[in-house]
């Protein structure tokens, strides 16, 4: 929807140059055309008007005022100046006229063809920065409007920043201040800063336009000039698609949990392809699912057999006798639409598609077909060509890998096979808790904005954190993200961050979208907090739960040693935490348990050879005071205070600020020999956030915690 609260839009007018272009087959307008949409939007432009002959062109640019722009203006030329169609700074009448006959000349030679419906002039803007704002259409999440440095800046820097349309101002605003030049936009070396409400409004404003008429596919503000008072577009240039690709389907709130309920917690399951026979995945799946301890029915289907693995089996889920919620399929790809079809009418709620040999390998109508299938009987699809399911809560495993039995808060996803055994097999090695672990696969149905819904209701899940390598609706995705996140964080890991190059594009802002960054700013407009490796996805999906969220931005590091305490204040600056500047009353309280040899400040350096009662001391002074937020530890290994004294000391200091309602984050970094690994287990158990020999995991465990709770609105 438009923004409501701007009744001064015409879209009417909008409307009538757009059906007009429509009936002329035409995929781009014209400059007087672009001008008719910005008028109709409060988009501000410079005077201009069209001239058809060289006389006409002159009088028109005496009376807007010289200096003036003068520019082709042909339904068949988008780039005006490739073909020599533009000439800027005509301080006469003799230069104008002139230029109308060059510019005119230089459109014929450029393409004969070209209808010319004569040439703009423009009151010239001679004064402020330039920077684009533009839209476009992107595959995965639709409308986005685009802000960045502009002029030939914007394809050298590609300092741009994207935001989903329609904006907010305050989101335009955040956008406007996201580039990494934003302090151009302040003013440099005595120059005047800009006024960024104003460019706020206009990135609004486009959003509003863009989101009204989705036949606009790109829209592109470049230069816009910006100065203290004022921003005005020198050129307007839309692209046209009236003909988009279709969406994809969408599935109501209530429509997703009904079927994700009946997924995770169903009454009764069937193995399609179950088997005897060890090796088999339809062997592997009837054995998980019952040595894991499922409770609900479970019904093998195989045509051959009258037992699998101790159960009646059944020719067809036909024959079953009672309802079926879930149908996992270990039959050959070829097979599957046939047994879907049989399994619709049973009336299952999802098919959980193990086989291969789908989109993948290039069986895309096979795939398509299989999903028609589904489509006529109401039956939600997981994968194919995924390793299954787990869901702890129900002590269901239905996969052909390993069982998984422990029971925790995190539910991870993930799009390949290879990273959904690592996510298997780190949960094994850090006994990290988990509600779910689930296949996509070819996500040829259920995808991740499904489950972000169902976890995001789900109470066994505190944290969701997801592998991903596209989003086949990254709008849809970002509507429930926006529902979980102020519950509880949403950690994605997107793969393909680098970029093959641009799409082919009839605009600057088409060609910049091009590139991960749009994922990278739009994830973060949703309150995702996005993980830069596997590694850091899965110790997210780990950690965060066990943090308490922050109160606010102050951070203190203690540590007994200055090495440490240098390269922990480093990662502080770089997770995006701000080192807290301690009072003086908080500093002489900190300096009377450290020796004078010590460094109160920030880091608090106690210094290496002090005893255990130091360490408790200053924790707990840094817990108990409340200007101070979250607490980062550094340890340093000595025989006057062993790791696993310090692990059993910080353990019991931190319960006992909770047990008396101070719940703050707490990390630590432990270096020293290998029992620190041991103590570090143990603090990791007891609630606070340790890693051995490393600096920098702890504090971008907590930096995330920052990043989902500024998201979530809590600071």
């Amino acid at each position: 929807m438009a923004n409501p609260t701007d009744p001064g839009y015409d879209r009417e007018a909008v409307r009538a140059v757009l059906d007009r272009a429509r009936t002329e087959g035409r995929t781009s307008l014209t400059a007087p055309e672009g001008k008719a949409l910005a008028d109709a939007y409060g988009l501000p432009v410079p005077g201009e008007a069209l001239a058809r002959d060289a006389d006409e062109a002159v009088s028109l640019a005496v009376e807007l005022g010289l200096p003036v722009v003068a520019k082709i203006v042909s339904p068949d030329i988008l780039h005006k100046t490739e073909a020599g169609g533009v000439e800027v700074g005509l301080t006469s009448p003799q230069e104008v006229k002139a230029a109308y006959h060059r510019i005119v000349a230089n459109a014929r030679a450029y393409d004969p063809e070209a209808r010319i419906d004569g040439v703009q002039l423009q009151q010239q803007i001679g004064a402020g920065l330039e920077v684009l704002v533009g839209a476009t259409t992107d595959p995965t999440f639709g409308k986005i409007v685009v802000f960045g440095l502009g002029g030939v800046l914007v394809e050298v820097l590609k300092d741009v920043a994207f935001r989903l349309a329609p904006v907010t101002r305050e989101e335009a605003l955040s956008q406007v201040g996201g580039i990494k030049a934003a302090e151009v936009l302040d003013g440099v070396r005595g120059g005047a800063a800009v006024d960024r409400g104003r460019l706020a409004d206009l990135l609004v404003r486009l959003s509003d336009l863009v989101t009204d008429f989705p036949e606009i596919a790109e829209a592109d503000l470049n230069p816009v000039f910006a100065t203290a008072d004022d921003a005005i577009a020198a050129d307007l240039r839309f692209v046209l698609d009236f003909d988009p690709a279709e969406p994809p389907k969408r599935f109501g709130r209530d429509e997703i949990l009904t079927a994700m309920n009946r997924i995770f917690t169903p009454r009764s399951i069937a193995i399609i392809g179950a088997s005897n026979e060890t090796g088999k995945i339809g062997n592997s799946v009837i054995r998980n699912i019952v040595d894991g301890g499922y409770a609900g029915e479970v019904y093998p289907i195989n045509p051959k057999s009258d037992e699998v693995y101790g159960r009646a089996a059944y020719k067809s889920i036909g024959d079953v006798p009672g309802d079926v919620d879930v149908a996992v399929f270990a039959v050959p790809a070829k097979f599957v639409a046939a047994t879907l079809e049989e399994a619709g009418r049973k009336g299952v709620a999802g098919a959980i598609l193990i086989p291969s040999g789908f989109a993948e390998t290039g069986e895309q109508e096979l795939q398509d077909e299989v999903l028609a299938v589904a489509r006529r009987h109401n039956v939600r699809i997981l994968g194919p060509n995924i390793y299954g399911y787990y869901y702890t809560p129900q002590k269901l495993s239905a996969t052909f890998c390993t069982p998984y039995d422990v029971a925790g808060g995190t539910a991870l996803t993930s799009q390949s096979g290879g990273i959904g055994m690592a996510i298997l097999g780190y949960s094994r090695s850090t006994s990290t808790g988990v509600s779910a672990i689930v296949g996509v696969g070819n996500k040829a149905d259920i995808d991740e904005d499904d489950l972000l819904t169902f976890f995001g209701q789900d109470d066994n899940t505190n944290a969701i954190a997801m592998h991903l390598e596209d989003l086949k609706d990254g709008r849809a995705f970002v509507e429930a993200a926006r529902e979980v996140v102020p519950r509880k964080p949403v950690i994605v890991l997107k793969a393909g961050r680098t970029s093959a190059g641009a799409r082919a594009a009839g605009s600057h802002t088409g060609a910049l979208a091009g590139d991960d960054k749009v994922y990278d700013d739009i994830l973060r407009q949703a309150g995702v907090v996005r993980a830069p490796g596997l590694n850091e996805l899965l110790e997210f999906g780990r950690a965060l739960p066990v943090l308490p969220a922050p109160t606010g931005e102050n951070v203190v590091i203690i540590t007994g040693a200055g090495g440490s305490g240098v390269l922990l204040s480093d990662a502080v600056i770089d997770n995006g935490m701000s080192l807290y500047e301690i009072p003086p009353d908080l500093d002489e309280a900190f300096r009377a348990f450290i020796p004078p040899f010590g460094a109160a400040g920030n880091p608090v350096d106690i210094t290496g050879g002090e005893p255990p009662s130091t360490y408790e001391k200053t924790i707990r002074l840094g817990l108990e005071d409340p200007r101070v937020h979250a607490l980062i530890l550094g340890y340093w290994h000595t025989i006057v205070t062993p790791p696993m004294v310090f692990a059993e000391l910080v353990a019991d200091v931190v319960a006992q600020a909770r047990a008396a309602g101070i719940d703050k984050p707490v990390v630590a970094s432990l270096s020293g020999d290998t029992e620190v690994e041991a103590a570090s287990a143990h603090l990791f158990r007891h609630g606070v956030v340790a890693y051995p020999y490393t600096t920098e995991k702890p504090v971008q465990v907590l930096g995330a915690k920052y990043r989902w709770a500024r998201a979530a609105g809590l600071l």
